[in-house]
């Protein structure tokens, strides 16, 4: 055979070579806490959660500075994470609700690929058919149960210890959500703990804080127990290892809200070999970029009308330290109380809010209490309530959660914790008019009629599939 037929035989080989083989894809092992404000770990600057494991976590990889989900709620903001795709985009715009029965996920986009796509713990997606996980036992998949099933570790290391394909293996933990009854809160002495400057100081409020604070160290205890078994599958070299923190805590002004404390998250990567060691990146990412850059490194460049995100693999590579221009946030209050649409838009500098229903009052049922009684494991809310008669700064909490400007813009590095709304400063009006109309193109791209969203109708046919609103 001459050179030249022998180049063009090889050229022929190759191009009918996968662009990566088996033994060369990265297995994925995603960990995910559930209601988990970022930055009272400590690996974000907080001052009271013993978390070693997390903490070595970080010292092993790349801890981003700058990872948001889009809406602050567990349905929602997993739909995005697992499915690349905004809540508008997926359909599930709304706690308890569902996404587009049509919507792909990862077990369809990896499992294309030669992987098995597996889900231990909390689920808390819809439809089965959109998010065809496989069921890995072990974990408790009921996050309000008192308390928390233990749990086995042997299913996820049968997983794990598959050499025959590569994995990606979702732990959705149930910890710290409420109720907050695991870990040991003797580690956490009311009195001792500092509370963050969004949190009202009152005897219960501590009392509860320092049972979430142990909850978040028992979490911790599972990640450690995680990382050890995939450590001793012999898989820790060949498996990038995500963690995130989901979204904030169930304290007011966290969790089912657009502040930061409720959308912004903790995402640290490690991936030996390929991400460097205690590292950090500002780089703006969100949680419909984690399956784009899933594919990307297994060897499948993500299609862009496939999803709302797009790959960070060179940020995770250090190629890079920037990836999106702007992340975007959105709430629809329904089903956790009256209607209450909100949605923002930050360049990580600044963050803007818009609050579609100004005039109305914001109410979370769970929170506030569904029946009178302090509700679901919250009895501290009716503590700020009392306080708030002799106590300024507590009132000023209370009216900062249930009553809403139509804007807010803050800024983040200087105030993490969103406390100094500066939207009637005219000195940064140009900043808020670039956010606001930059929010608006969002909008308008994503199909998303604003407050006409949150209402009982289309609350009812997303439940049922049947979507009032097209998908972009």
């Amino acid at each position: 055979m001459n050179a030249s037929k022998c180049s063009l035989l090889l050229a022929l080989l190759a191009a009918m070579t996968p662009i990566c083989g088996a033994a060369d894809r990265p297995n994925v092992l995603i960990i995910m806490a559930d209601d988990c404000t970022y930055n009272d770990l400590p690996v974000y600057g907080g001052k009271n959660a013993i978390t070693p494991n997390i903490d070595r976590l970080a010292s092993d990889g790349l801890t981003f500075n700058r990872a948001y989900l889009c809406s602050a709620m567990c349905q929602p903001c997993r739909a995005e994470l697992f499915s690349g795709r905004y809540p508008m985009s997926n359909g599930c715009a709304w706690n308890h609700s569902a996404s587009r029965p049509e919507t792909t996920s990862m077990p369809q986009h990896l499992g294309r690929l030669g992987y098995r796509v597996g889900l231990a713990g909390k689920v808390h997606v819809k439809p089965d058919q959109a998010f065809p996980f496989q069921q890995v036992g072990g974990f408790d998949p009921n996050c309000v149960r008192n308390p928390t099933n233990t749990h086995d570790l042997s299913a996820v290391r049968k997983f794990v210890s598959d050499h025959t394909s590569p994995f990606c293996l979702v732990v959705a933990l149930v910890e710290p959500h409420v109720p907050w009854v695991m870990g040991d809160p003797s580690q956490y002495p009311p009195r001792k703990l500092q509370l963050p400057p969004n949190i009202a100081d009152t005897e219960r409020t501590r009392q509860d804080f320092g049972k979430y604070l142990a909850e978040i160290t028992y979490m911790d205890g599972q990640v450690g127990e995680l990382l050890s078994v995939l450590e001793n599958s012999g898989q820790a070299d060949n498996t990038l290892v995500l963690f995130t923190s989901e979204q904030g805590s169930q304290f007011p002004g966290c969790k089912w809200t657009n502040w930061a404390t409720g959308v912004h998250t903790a995402l640290i990567a490690r991936w030996p070999g390929k991400v460097a060691a205690g590292k950090r990146t500002d780089a703006l990412v969100q949680y419909c970029d984690v399956l784009p850059t899933l594919l990307d490194i297994a060897g499948s460049a993500p299609q862009p009308n496939d999803f709302s995100g797009t790959s960070f693999r060179a940020v995770l590579e250090g190629k890079t330290q920037e990836h999106r221009e702007y992340i975007y946030g959105m709430h629809n209050n329904l089903p956790e109380g009256p209607s209450f649409p909100i949605r923002s838009v930050s360049d990580g500098t600044w963050h803007y809010i818009r609050n579609l229903t100004p005039d109305e009052i914001f109410i979370e049922k769970h929170l506030m209490g569904m029946k009178g009684d302090g509700g679901l494991n919250n009895p501290y809310w009716g503590t700020w309530v009392w306080s708030s008669e002799e106590d300024t700064r507590t009132y000023e909490l209370v009216k900062r959660y249930m009553r809403r400007p139509p804007e807010q813009l803050y800024l983040m590095s200087e105030d993490p914790y969103e406390m100094n709304d500066r939207a009637s400063d005219a000195s940064v009006a140009s900043i808020k008019q670039k956010l606001s109309a930059e929010l608006d193109r969002w909008m308008m791209s994503e199909g998303d009629p604003g407050a006409a969203q949150d209402t009982r109708d289309a609350l009812q046919a997303s439940r049922k599939g049947e979507h009032l609103y097209p998908a972009k």
